[in-house]
């Protein structure tokens, strides 16, 4: 009863503050803002691993917005990319109408293309404004992203630039109704199953590594491993029968390495058991253990003069019970290490497949390092179990990297994603994990992350970066189950349930698709971040939110709700606030959240709840039935 009686003084309040606030208005006859520094915009269209392996000299092109209903300027890489994100729907509900537009000016600069047709230039040409510009389309020129548009402040600029590299001139008006092939969140959703049989594939022929002919049988015809491998001829197999033994072994040919009945391999306490030097090699069927605990080589030598030196060389030289180094195609699979260090260990070694693996790491992950440590070594980690150490897997440079049907458990991250795009994160069991169960860093774009059950962790599914598809997730039980850092992306038909807060929208910049979600019995469903409001609706359909209250047609309630309003977030768990969220006073706070700015930013609004769960087959092996949600239980009428 104390409960309900602070929630209808808190709405009392609130209406009293409303009517003293005036309304929410943009003077559009207000002199045109000044371009600003890009570096101060709120920028999107490239990933960071992009922009960082650029040239100095390299000049992309750029589009700088300021929106009427937006507090910050928008930045982006590239003019296809602002055009592509003006056309896509709700665009303008979201940010308003554009008071201003400046794109990059090459006109009178020394411009050229690089081999790989990135815009080459002698200095920044400075900013000008769209409408009165020149843009060359279908020319030579590129982006990390694809193709791009070059603009000119002189017509007779772009004119030479178009005969040069074989563009076409366009005013202002025609870029904006052109159609540019732009890489966005949905391009990764319909691409999901594509990359499932890409892995398929590259699992399958990894496995024709296992059926090479024997060439040589450790205690036979060699008395060690290491004798039996450099004896070996390319393209057999070395047998390694049950049994243990003492030594580190090189594989220097493309060889498969079997063990008959699951022999151990134990290494000397110092450095990698088992390293991986020929392409193609695979090991099959072992238990690894002596490896050494040193997780960064003080001794190695690399490149400092590339943007990411000192990540490798904090995390691509340490020890590991396996590891394969400018290898490709190696396979590694069935098996067991016990490591201080890394697992596995793979650096410039794409194609690989590491799968049926288990890791055993430090119980103090501060102590310990990855499961699986990718660097610039893309491929597919499958059928693993990654217990303990900091993260399961850990990735670098290593796009389209596919991690499914893992469990990971007891560590500080599950998957750890650092300047990689492109990948799929699917089907995996995260469980007990320090600090989050997947997380992604470092602005990548173009992941998806896909059917994972995530569990009892202090961040469930930390996402950023852009443009990426996260879906299909079960999260469960964690202090945070869910953010929406990643801009332009996709977040759908997940199953947000027991946890302390659902999802966190943390986006500054209003551009993603949350809908058909499922928030139940969190305690509170959604907290937002300072910034604008999130509209979480699409095509008239919104996310079902356990407590949200009204007459259903067609499956939604004809009443908004705001997981982020001081009454509606707690429908769902205070007596009477049904009929408190049917009162004539909570509409008309309602009213003002769509005027008032102290009340739009910082919030959460669905226009369209579902009256019913959308995902009822997410909630098997959980504590909670889907049936106790349909719609004729959740309208509550009786109580209107």
């Amino acid at each position: 009863m104390r409960e309900t009686r602070s929630v209808w003084i808190l709405v009392a309040i609130l209406v009293v503050a409303g009517g003293a606030v005036g309304l929410f208005t943009v003077d559009a006859g207000s002199t045109s803002p000044e371009p600003v520094n890009f570096d101060d915009t709120i920028s999107m269209g490239i990933s960071l691993q992009s922009q960082y392996a650029l040239e100095d000299d390299i000049e992309l092109p750029r589009v700088q917005v300021f929106y009427s209903q937006y507090r910050y300027v928008v930045g982006y890489y590239g003019v296809e990319t602002f055009v592509d994100a003006q056309q896509q729907p709700n665009h303008e509900q979201r940010f308003g109408y554009p008071l201003a537009v400046y794109v990059s000016d090459y006109s009178g600069t020394d411009l050229e293309l690089t081999d790989e047709g990135y815009p080459r230039t002698d200095r920044f040409g400075g900013w000008t404004n769209a409408e009165e510009a020149h843009f060359v389309v279908d020319s030579e020129a590129r982006t990390p992203a694809g193709e791009t548009v070059i603009p000119f402040s002189d017509r007779a600029d772009a004119e030479a630039f178009a005969d040069e590299y074989d563009g076409t001139v366009l005013s202002w008006e025609a870029v904006l109704e052109r159609t540019f092939d732009v890489d966005t969140a949905d391009t990764v959703r319909q691409r999901v199953d594509e990359q499932r049989r890409d892995a398929d594939e590259r699992v399958a022929a990894a496995a024709e590594l296992q059926d090479r002919p024997e060439s040589v049988v450790v205690g036979e015809d060699a008395s060690t491993i290491q004798e039996a491998v450099d004896e070996a001829p390319a393209n057999t197999t070395v047998v390694v029968p049950e049994g243990t033994y003492d030594e580190n072994v090189v594989v220097n040919e493309s060889i498969t390495l079997a063990g008959e009945g699951t022999p151990t391999i134990h290494g000397d306490g110092n450095g990698t058991v088992v390293r991986l030097n020929a392409d193609r090699a695979a090991v099959v069927g072992f238990d690894v253990t002596g490896v050494g605990n040193t997780t960064r080589d003080p001794d190695v030598e690399i490149e400092t003069d590339t943007w990411d030196h000192n990540v490798e060389l904090g995390y691509g030289h340490g020890d590991a019970g396996v590891a394969a180094v400018d290898t490709s195609g190696v396979l590694i699979e069935d098996v067991t290490i016990e490591t201080p260090a890394n697992g596995v260990l793979l650096r410039d070694s794409p194609d690989m497949v590491v799968r049926n693996v288990t890791v055993n790491g430090s119980e103090e992950w501060a102590e310990g390092f990855m499961g699986v440590m990718t660097m610039r070594s893309p491929g597919v980690i499958e059928n693993s179990t990654f217990r303990h150490g900091r993260d399961g897997v850990y990735m670098h440079r290593s796009n389209g990297l596919v991690v499914r049907n893992n469990v990971m458990e007891d560590g500080r991250f599950g998957v750890h994603v650092m300047h990689t795009s492109e990948t799929l994160i699917a089907d995996n069991r995260v469980r007990d994990q320090e600090l989050s169960g997947i997380i992604v860093m470092t602005g990548p774009e173009l992941n998806a992350i896909v059917g994972n059950d995530v569990r009892n962790t202090p961040g469930g599914i930390r996402t950023a970066g852009s443009n990426s598809y996260i879906a299909g997730n079960v999260v469960i039980g964690n202090e945070l189950g869910m953010t929406t850092a990643a801009g332009n992306s996709i977040y759908e038909h997940n199953l947000i349930a027991g946890n302390d807060v659902g999802l966190q929208a943390s986006s500054i910049v209003p551009s993603n698709r949350v809908v058909g979600n499922d928030f139940v019995d969190n305690d509170r469903h959604a907290t937002a971040s300072s910034g604008p409001l999130r509209i979480y609706t699409h095509d008239g359909r919104g996310n079902y939110w356990e407590g949200a209250i009204g007459t259903a047609e067609g499956g939604v309630l004809d009443r908004s709700y705001s997981p982020t309003d001081p009454v509606d977030q707690r429908l769902h768990r205070v007596d009477g606030t049904p009929a408190l969220a049917r009162s004539p006073a909570l509409d008309a706070v309602e009213g003002l959240q769509g005027t008032v700015p102290g009340m739009r930013a910082g919030s959460v609004v669905d226009t369209a709840p579902l009256c019913e769960p959308a995902n009822p087959e997410l909630f098997a092996d959980t504590d909670w039935d889907p049936d106790d949600y349909a719609c004729e239980t959740s309208v509550n009428e009786e109580t209107s």
